[in-house]
């Protein structure tokens, strides 16, 4: 079972504040009485207590700053290829869309909303404790195309250029031979992947109002919005923005020059 470490962060606060208020509202007072009924000297704080007051305030922050400002995420797949590679931790903005309370995800300030373009981290819609990471190009009440290997919104193909054949590296090194492609979705270029004569799910579909269509840049090896639907709003975690550190665990690699690479 996966590890939920918003919960741990948020009860290891709860609990250690409490214990701390407590002490200093009422516990303390009692102990230092019963010493000085006794005649005797202030003696050292019960151990439960120190741990509280020292883990408090670092619980505290870390909840902060990952609740509110910026969240690390490891890559375990190559479905974001060649944006992101297997290994890449990037950080991911938790206040693009929006600032939410902890566990209840419930929105308490409006900061903005996904731009058509945005590389989004979310709650999968179909088991909300697994973290995806994909690309979202259609917002509520677009129409999405996808012919041919070409992303269409509302009715417009979207440009693409073949610039030339995929060289992958360490894990992503199977993907060698697909075509590189640079896409744009408004004033937004990045690079795809699609592997020429591999038959692709194709269609058409509006985008509810509310939700939003995601599509990996591994465009035939994703599992993404054209099989399983839509993202809700309230399942959006945040944008990712930059690569803080590669670390390739199956080919044992370092890529230092990814390190610091703004994510487009």
């Amino acid at each position: 079972m996966a590890v939920d470490l918003e919960w741990i962060l948020v009860v290891g606060t709860g609990l250690t504040g409490a214990i701390w208020l407590l002490d200093l509202a009422v516990l303390r007072r009692r102990r230092q009485a019963k010493l000085a009924a006794a005649g005797r000297q202030a003696a050292h704080d019960p151990w439960y207590v120190e741990y509280a007051r020292s883990f408090f305030p670092v619980l505290l922050v870390v909840l902060v700053l990952r609740g509110f400002v910026a969240e690390p995420f490891r890559i375990p797949s190559g479905s974001m290829m060649p944006t992101l590679l297997v290994g890449d931790f990037i950080l991911v903005s938790k206040f693009s869309y929006g600032v939410h309370l902890p566990i209840t995800r419930t929105r308490i300030i409006e900061t903005g909303s996904p731009e058509r373009g945005d590389v989004a981290v979310f709650k999968y819609p179909q088991n909300p404790r697994e973290d995806y990471i994909k690309r979202i190009v259609g917002l509520p009440g677009d129409v999405i195309g996808f012919y041919d290997k070409a992303l269409y919104i509302n009715g417009e193909p979207m440009p693409q250029e073949l610039i030339e054949s995929y060289v992958g590296t360490g894990s992503g090194e199977g993907m060698s031979g697909a075509d590189l492609i640079i896409e744009q979705i408004g004033d937004k270029r990045f690079e795809t992947l699609a592997w020429p004569g591999r038959r692709a799910v194709e269609g058409e579909v509006r985008v509810p109002e509310g939700m939003y269509f995601a599509l990996g840049d591994n465009r035939d090896n994703s599992n993404d919005s054209r099989f399983w639907g839509f993202v809700p709003e309230a399942n959006l975690v945040g944008r990712a923005t930059r690569i803080w550190m590669h670390w390739d665990f199956d080919a044992r690699e370092m890529q230092w020059s990814r390190i610091g690479q703004r994510i487009q």
